[in-house]
């Protein structure tokens, strides 16, 4: 037991380390770390601890380990969440359902937000995205076109911590909007961010946030046509 609880403390201190504050130092210009071995002898501990602790930070979304080429910092701090709300909830219909729920209950005061507090450099993202998106053939193409305009929005709000949570719900919702967007088209996206993205542009907060509540209207009603036919 006594041996547990070292190697546990040991785990614990050298996840202090290898955290974004302090492990950057121990990385290259990209983000990596040392080999294993290496970093194991840099830390002072063994490989053993080292693994340990290197998967707690995966599991946090701060590392990522990819066999066979080395582990690197990542900011994927919406992993805990997404992975606890897809343990909850493993019937997909009825995780995406209260999914839409979620979305429809935050986002659209989150464009508002955005609409009050974007700043230049968010409206050319956004622009850049809308354009991305019109500009899609794939739904794969317009999946990450219409999940970066949401994350764009997020940022511009200026809230990390709703920040934070759209990131997950965004995961989350890579399943949903593969079904609507294929069922729907994309020119219908295309057309709903265009509203909110000029209400964004002209700085009129309640326009945005009707907009967002009536494109994510839009998408609890797909959602439901497509699981009741099922």
């Amino acid at each position: 037991m006594t041996r547990l609880r070292s190697q546990q403390s040991l785990v614990e201190q050298v996840c202090r380390r290898l955290s974004p504050q302090s492990g950057r130092a121990l990385a290259d210009d990209e983000g990596w770390l040392p080999p294993e071995r290496e970093l194991a002898q840099q830390l002072g501990v063994s490989r053993t601890v080292v693994r340990e602790a290197t998967k707690r930070l995966e599991l946090q979304g701060l590392l990522e380990v990819q066999h066979g080429v080395g582990i690197r910092f990542v900011e994927k701090l919406y992993v805990p969440l997404s992975a606890s709300v897809e343990l909850m909830l493993p019937d997909m219909a009825e995780r995406l359902r209260q999914l839409a729920e979620a979305r429809l209950a935050i986002e659209p005061s989150v464009a508002r937000m955005a609409a009050e507090r974007a700043k230049a450099e968010h409206r050319a993202a956004l622009r850049a995205t809308q354009e991305r998106l019109g500009a899609a053939v794939e739904t794969s193409e317009a999946i990450d076109a219409d999940l970066e305009f949401h994350r764009i929005l997020a940022r511009a709000a200026g809230n990390r911590i709703l920040e934070l949570v759209l990131e997950s719900l965004g995961e989350l919702g890579r399943a949903s909007r593969q079904a609507t967007l294929a069922s729907t088209g994309i020119a219908r996206a295309h057309e709903h961010h265009e509203l909110i993205l000029k209400a964004v542009e002209q700085h009129r907060a309640q326009t945005a946030y009707d907009a967002m509540r009536m494109h994510l209207d839009g998408s609890v009603r797909d959602l439901a046509r497509l699981f009741s036919a099922k």
